[in-house]
């Protein structure tokens, strides 16, 4: 007898039937296929038709936000009038010209130099000392556009400016060619004012004496002015020069110093100091003119009389300011 097979023949049958081939309709009869066919298509097909569809919106969202930037920005401020003058033609030297260096600044020293060095009730009380003592010798360091109307008011008396700078020089004789305006250096910077306070201080050279100024070994005396500067007797000086508005600049201290030595030449001479809120100007007015000679201020301007002959020993009765 044959051996036994094992009956396992039910897991030998195909998992599917048989059936005699189906026609192409009967294909879309399908329930279970077509829902699940149907049910992947609905879950991922159309996400994938979406991204270039969002990306594409993004784009164009973008694309229309940098078009109105570029709209609304396009009438842009004009060029400030310095960058318009350098580079009103097209040229190498103009497309190689930075924006921020000198012709921006020339600019702003011409705007400052147009600005009146005085304001209207500093001028003021310059201005009713000058009609008092005019006809008067009048001293001015600086040539600022406003003390050129000194002159005038100083009709018949002799007003003499002292001024460091060529372009102010300039400018003040084509105002007025009758203007007595001459060229003088100062070459000491103001970042030396603290050295040359305590070299007066101790030095005997320093102390008053006005008929020795020409020739005195003081650091601060100034000694190269024109010859009418220490031969007329002053009855009004005025600082207002150097600028001395850096330390690298040159400082008003020697013009202080002078100023003060050439008052007391003279009988009474008023001497007027500006910028007195810095605070060289302060220290060199307190040290060589003296608050007990203060006799008038407005704003930035002081006002001090000196006798001549006085303080023959020292410039200030009283102490002296402290600079430690």
């Amino acid at each position: 007898m044959p051996p036994e097979v094992p009956h396992y023949r039910s897991l030998a049958t195909p998992l599917v039937k048989s059936s005699p081939p189906s026609s192409p309709e009967s294909q879309f009869n399908i329930p279970v296929g077509r829902k699940y066919f149907k049910g992947n298509k609905s879950m991922v097909i159309p996400g994938r038709k979406l991204i270039p569809s969002v990306v594409f919106i993004l784009a164009c969202i973008s694309i229309l936000r940098l078009l109105r930037i570029a709209i609304t920005t396009s009438p842009s401020a004009p060029l400030p009038p310095t960058l318009q003058h350098t580079c009103s033609t097209p040229s190498p030297a103009c497309e190689k010209a930075p924006s921020h260096t000198p012709s921006n600044q020339t600019a702003q020293q011409k705007i400052a130099a147009d600005e009146p060095s005085l304001t209207k009730k500093e001028f003021k009380l310059l201005s009713d000392l000058i009609k008092r003592k005019a006809p008067c010798n009048l001293l001015v360091f600086g040539a600022e556009p406003q003390y050129l109307r000194l002159s005038s008011i100083n009709s018949g008396g002799t007003t003499i400016f002292l001024e460091d700078d060529p372009d102010k020089i300039s400018a003040a004789r084509a105002k007025s060619n009758t203007t007595q305006i001459y060229k003088i250096d100062h070459q000491t910077p103001a970042k030396k004012a603290y050295k040359l306070l305590e070299h007066a201080r101790k030095s005997p050279a320093c102390a008053p004496n006005p008929e020795m100024l020409q020739n005195s070994s003081c650091k601060l005396a100034l000694k190269n002015l024109p010859r009418e500067v220490y031969e007329l007797e002053w009855n009004v000086v005025v600082v207002d020069g150097p600028s001395g508005h850096s330390p690298e600049a040159p400082g008003r201290m020697g013009a202080i110093y002078t100023a003060s030595m050439i008052a007391r030449a003279g009988n009474t001479t008023d001497v007027l100091v500006h910028d007195v809120d810095r605070t060289i100007e302060k220290w060199f007015s307190w040290e060589f003119l003296c608050d007990e000679n203060l006799v008038a201020s407005k704003g930035k301007l002081w006002s001090f009389r000196i006798s001549g002959k006085s303080n023959s020993s020292g410039f200030c009765s009283d102490h002296m300011v402290a600079i430690e």
